[in-house]
């Protein structure tokens, strides 16, 4: 991976080219991120950078007259976190994450990663949390058949038959079946970057990107190779 960065989905819209063609494209809030710490080969065993994005408050506490403790801002960073951010040198942050770089070295703490790492017609990967869908039956959850619709029908929308009577006797594991759909981790690979904002940190990516609004997505540079 040569670069990297965090960013969050602001939401879709489209755009026209210079010759007219309309582009749907995925509106993404990149950086800047913070570089928090530098793991190297001899202290860490691999090379990587984390890096910090969205500003956050610190954890307020208060005392009273009886000496108890009242916290007021229960959501803000704690004091182990806090003191990781003050050896960097950059205030708290919400999302902490690894990128492993191959030029991690080169980067040193504090420093800031912006969108213009990014230029139009690069290729990347965008990983996030996809959207929640709740308990879902089978036919949404994993695309299966429907039952006849007729009135003499017993199930219309059920899963219908889950194993044969006599041999196997029973239901594989992995078999597809209703629950909870969505929340998971989804990459979706060679999108191309068609618009870059460096001066407000935006990247503009064709097509969609996993996650609802104001999820955290992770873009990188792909690691498709496209067939000569």
């Amino acid at each position: 991976m040569k670069k990297a960065i965090l960013a969050t989905k602001v939401g879709m819209t489209q755009i026209f080219d210079e010759d007219g063609t309309l582009t749907p494209v995925t509106v993404l809030q990149a950086g800047p991120c913070a570089v928090t710490q530098v793991k190297t080969v001899e202290n860490d065993g691999y090379s990587a950078v984390q890096v910090g994005f969205v500003d956050k408050k610190e954890r307020i506490v208060n005392k009273d007259k009886g000496g108890r403790k009242e916290v007021i801002h229960r959501h803000g960073v704690n004091k182990p976190l806090k003191g990781h951010f003050d050896k960097a040198g950059v205030p708290g942050k919400r999302y902490v994450r690894e990128l492993k770089l191959e030029n991690a070295e080169e980067y040193t703490l504090g420093s800031e990663i912006k969108a213009d790492i990014f230029e139009t017609g690069d290729r990347v990967d965008a990983t996030a949390i996809s959207k929640g869908k709740g308990f879902q039956g089978a036919i949404k959850r994993h695309g299966q058949h429907r039952g006849p619709m007729a009135h003499g029908s017993k199930f219309h929308r059920h899963q219908g038959s889950n194993g044969a009577c006599s041999s196997p006797s029973k239901v594989f594991k992995g078999k597809g079946m209703p629950g909870h759909m969505g929340c998971v981790k989804v990459t979706v690979q060679n999108l191309t970057i068609v618009r870059v904002d460096a001066d407000k940190n935006l990247i503009l990516v064709k097509g969609a990107v996993p996650g609802p609004k104001k999820a955290l997505v992770t873009i990188k540079e792909t690691t498709k190779v496209e067939a000569k």
